[in-house]
């Protein structure tokens, strides 16, 4: 996704500089449509409980971040080991969103993901400040889905 909205500024965003463009594109519009995206499939589904519901969402995640990877890997020649822990990121954050659907309160739970990626992705565009701040913000959403799994039951969720 954050690869197909690199080009969206020169044709969408031609009223804004190129900088202020990609920084729109690869920052704001990045997190919240692959947030959304990931946990769209999360709606629609049957007689769960919350950890599955939360299980789910990682899975989803998990899903995007390979194939965001594989990507940044084969197209970009991204070093893999650099791109490893973003894999981790993406199922992290989408477990989070998940969390807010199991417990019926999503879009605080959804802003929260989208914060921790806006921030993540920011960091990313400013260069080598990402070397210093981005597994901070990786290790926070880490940190942020492990402690909601802990707070998950196997109670159904309602539909």
């Amino acid at each position: 996704m954050t690869l197909a909205l690199n080009i969206f500024p020169d044709y969408m965003l031609s009223f804004l500089s190129s900088a202020n463009a990609a920084v729109l594109s690869t920052v704001v519009l990045a997190a919240f449509i692959e947030e959304f995206s990931k946990a769209y499939p999360l709606f629609y589904r049957h007689a769960e409980t919350e950890r599955s519901i939360f299980t789910l969402g990682f899975l989803v995640g998990l899903g995007f971040g390979i194939v965001e990877l594989i990507e940044y890997v084969v197209l970009l020649q991204a070093p893999l080991l650099a791109r490893i822990p973003l894999m981790f990121f993406h199922a992290c954050s989408t477990s989070i969103t998940a969390f807010g659907i199991a417990k019926k309160r999503t879009f605080p739970y959804y802003m929260v993901a989208v914060a921790l990626h806006m921030s993540n992705n920011l960091l990313a565009v400013l260069g080598p400040v990402w070397i210093l701040t981005g597994p901070v913000i990786i290790g926070a959403t880490y940190i942020l889905s492990w402690f909601l799994y802990g707070k998950t039951q196997e109670r159904m969720v309602p539909f």
